[in-house]
């Protein structure tokens, strides 16, 4: 593996912080990610941000195929080296923006779930994963390396200071599970934190139907938008068509107290809400 900063330099390129870029430098840790990572030969693949290919050529080794997707027209030339240099031919480099790319169509092409494997952009590492739950029919499983500030906000409890509605949107689908700590040294440039690899397995069933979701999803960004105030004031104020009397009616059915905050509220008594939203608001009894 060549060194980024000697690549980089070598074609006058730098790293752009718009698009959050921070190159793996250490091969063996690179290894290490795709060994934890379980990826087999039954494997479709795709990554995200497949950049200089620190990730892309162990993962390739071991994949059926792996899809690298990268939006930096710059890089590409020189991914497509470092996969040539090595000989695989299972690879297919796609320039495209991961919020951008049809993943279910790929997922449909390949005939099976897809395993997403990457290095997240930090600026839009949060952008990216609501994106993956929103597709994950898709997939299977997901191998993120992610800044450990956002690895507590997914997998914060009830009462952390850290849990939002990030926490909410990957607890009701997936299973999150850590696999290596990466010091911010073996980047380059070199961030200001330091990163986790968490694989995060979606699961096969989830408590509400597919188009029952998009409400949900609703009622726990209109919480936590205004996670300062109570739920009955947060959720009378977020968009619901709801007022106050509504709201501290939903709340009383559901069991819990109006005077509560959003990141004090666990994941049932969320669907809870819901379903006692969907009942008071349509006349269900």
């Amino acid at each position: 593996m060549t060194s980024p900063r000697t690549l980089l330099n070598t074609q006058n390129i730098r790293a752009k912080k718009t698009l959050g870029q921070h190159f793996l430098t250490d091969p063996k840790t690179a290894e290490r990610i795709v060994l934890l990572s379980e990826i087999g030969p039954g494997d479709t693949v795709l990554e995200i941000g497949s950049g200089l290919g620190a990730l892309t050529v162990p993962a390739s080794g071991r994949a059926k195929r792996l899809i690298a997707v990268e939006t930096d027209r710059r890089l590409i030339d020189l991914l497509q080296a470092e996969i040539s240099s090595h000989g695989f031919t299972n690879v297919t480099i796609v320039e495209e923006s991961i919020l951008k790319l049809d993943i279910l169509k790929i997922a449909d092409a390949a005939g099976e779930k897809l395993v997403v494997l990457g290095n997240l952009p930090y600026n839009i590492s949060s952008l990216i994963l609501v994106r993956l739950v929103g597709v994950r029919k898709g997939i299977s499983r997901a191998i993120l390396m992610l800044q450990k500030e956002v690895v507590d906000r997914i997998t914060a409890l009830p009462g952390k200071k850290a849990r939002g509605r990030l926490s909410i949107l990957i607890q009701y689908c997936a299973r999150v599970r850590g696999l290596l700590d990466v010091s911010s040294s073996l980047f380059f440039p070199r961030p200001k934190v330091d990163s986790r690899v968490v694989e995060i397995a979606f699961h096969e069933e989830t408590p509400l139907e597919p188009e029952a979701e998009r409400h949900f999803f609703q009622i726990v960004q209109a919480a936590f938008g205004k996670r300062r105030k109570t739920l009955k004031n947060a959720l009378s104020q977020g968009g619901l068509g709801l007022n106050a009397e509504m709201a501290g009616q939903i709340l009383d059915c559901a069991g819990i107290d109006p005077k509560r905050r959003a990141e004090t509220i666990e994941l049932y008594e969320f669907i809870n809400i819901y379903n006692e939203m969907e009942a008071i608001t349509t006349g269900r009894s």
